[in-house]
């Protein structure tokens, strides 16, 4: 097969590790700390992980270790979406498992979480992983987004792991995917199945991260991905000078990527989620907003622009969540009548008689490509599908018509034109940066001397991310520690919270610094493309956010 120049180059690129764990394998230790608690119900938490709560945190250092380790047999997992670096993770977890003792083995579970459940496996083998070395994508196993949940599902995880003489699990995945993964290993302790289970902080939404993980893997190289084009466009823009482009970015639950790329491209509007739903700004203050910066700049002869709007902003609209909380209920409760309706005004005349007064207001204001897209098939959890919904368009046509308005009243003089876009999947399995692959790199190689050192239920963490990457630290975070107790499909249950921006961070704080002169004046930055050779600044820097994170910290 015929690779391309920087395919062949990147599967020779040696990660980086921290210093410690460079050095003979079998003579590091694990430290452990003092005992842990959730941040909150820990009540609640505790009765449900008896086994597994409160367990400390480990640090690895170097010391007198006289252990030898027997061969490890370890499957492995990859759940939910794809991020880059997930090649990484398997290619640090399979070196490790190798500098342990050679004998030991790596089974991929293929298609995600089912596979287990299938029992459908592939062998992981150092000829198979060298084709997959520093690479974007799960094409290696694949992925899957498959729950495992219940009690008949871990006995046949169980029975399948038995089969193949597994050891371990290493599931990487996301929040969900790690809350399973807790809830697996508490299980496999109550029953006494000798089975360990190691997550991994996976999701380029950067919305699982604390203290103790500061970042999850793939966001680094998504953000950096969706700023090159942003600073395409922004190039673009003030070329042709006659174009307000309007960009949504992945994110339903947070906003991280979208201030991320504001912050690496300095654009003249970006919305914040939690902003929005804090300010409780309406989708009318919203485009109030727009079109005053719009007319802003057309006053200073610049009528072009750039709006990154995050993709799940619509759910923190209070009126549109509303609306779509209502909708959600509806489509439920009435989903055989609603089934039978064929034309839209059937079908619009249907959903506005069974709403309040004050959703069937907001739900007859909107586009009517907007309200289908409202009433598409719910995702598996019974939730409107943000990411299909073009809140870019809705956003970009309600500027229109209210600058069309201001132009009626003499307020506004300026010509506006629109594009609009949707960066998505495009971020998702790009070759991942020195940082994410190095990173990732580390994560593995990390879980397999959690797994080592008989550890479950934890997370694999790689810390001190800001610092050259030989100063790393490496270690486990027990999972029940980064657990709250939500209300899921009417059900109270245990599940890691996500990280929302922090209004009050340093992150978005300098962003609200800077942005309404970013909204007049012109101060596009264009990133251009990830970098992999060069000076360190250059190709090894993390994300602004972190960046600015671990300067308050410290």
């Amino acid at each position: 097969m015929k690779y391309s120049p920087l395919q062949e180059a990147r599967y020779q690129y040696c990660p980086k590790l921290p210093s410690m764990l460079r050095n003979d394998i079998c003579s590091i230790v694990a430290k452990r700390g003092t005992n842990t608690e959730s941040a909150t119900d820990r009540d609640a938490i505790r009765e449900l992980f008896p086994n597994t709560y409160g367990m400390p945190m480990i640090t690895f250092e170097q010391g007198q270790n006289t252990q030898t380790f027997d061969s490890i047999h370890v499957g492995v997992i990859l759940s939910g979406g794809q991020a880059p670096g997930g090649h990484n993770v398997i290619s640090g977890l399979f070196d490790a498992l190798k500098a342990l003792n050679p004998a030991s083995r790596l089974i991929g579970f293929k298609g995600g979480p089912s596979g287990i459940l299938k029992n459908d496996t592939l062998e992981i083998t150092d000829t198979l992983i060298s084709e997959y070395r520093n690479t974007g994508g799960f094409d290696i196993i694949g992925s899957g987004r498959t729950k495992l949940e219940t009690e008949q599902q871990f006995e046949t995880c169980a029975k399948v792991c038995k089969q193949h003489a597994i050891d371990a699990l290493v599931i990487i995945g996301g929040d969900d995917s790690n809350t399973n993964a807790a809830v697996l290993a508490e299980y496999f302790l109550q029953k006494k199945h000798p089975i360990r289970v190691i997550g991994c902080p996976k999701t380029i939404d950067g919305d699982l991260k604390n203290d103790s993980i500061e970042v999850s893997f793939g966001f680094d190289t998504a953000v950096k991905t969706y700023s090159e084009l942003i600073g395409n466009i922004e190039r673009d823009a003030n070329s042709a000078k006659k174009y307000w482009h309007f960009i949504k970015l992945m994110g339903r639950s947070a906003s991280h990527i979208a201030l991320e790329c504001a912050l690496q491209t300095q654009p003249n509007i970006c919305l914040i989620s939690e902003e929005i739903e804090q300010r409780k700004m309406s989708l009318e203050q919203i485009v109030d907003m727009i079109a005053a910066a719009v007319a802003k700049r057309a006053t200073l002869k610049q009528n072009f622009g750039v709006v990154l709007i995050p993709e799940g902003v619509i759910e923190f609209i209070p009126e549109v969540k509303a609306l779509i909380s209502e909708l959600n209920d509806l489509l439920a409760k009435y989903h055989e009548d609603y089934g039978k309706l064929i034309d839209w005004e059937s079908q619009k005349s249907f959903v506005s008689s069974k709403l309040s007064s004050r959703s069937s207001q907001v739900f007859s204001s909107l586009p009517v490509a907007i309200c289908q897209q409202l009433l598409m098939d719910r995702d598996p959890h019974g939730n409107v599908q943000v990411s299909r919904i073009e809140t870019e368009k809705l956003l970009a046509e309600m500027v229109q018509a209210q600058l069309t308005a201001m132009s009626t009243a003499g307020t506004y003089t300026g010509s506006f034109s629109t594009q609009t876009h949707f960066f998505g999947y495009e971020g998702r399995c790009a070759f991942p940066s020195n940082f994410d692959a190095d990173y990732c790199y580390s994560l593995g190689y990390t879980a397999a001397m959690l797994i080592a050192h008989g550890c479950s239920g934890y997370l694999s963490s790689v810390t001190n991310l800001t610092e050259s990457a030989d100063q790393w630290r490496s270690g486990g975070v027990p999972i029940t520690m980064m657990m709250n107790m939500e209300t899921r499909h009417g059900q109270h249950k245990p599940v890691i919270k996500k990280a929302l921006v922090d209004l009050d961070g340093a992150p978005f704080k300098y962003f609200a610094s800077h942005r309404d002169d970013w909204a007049v004046h012109t101060s596009f930055t264009y990133p251009g493309a990830i970098q992999y050779y060069g000076p360190s600044e250059v190709c090894d820097r993390p994300s602004i956010t972190l960046t600015l994170e671990r300067q308050k910290r410290s």
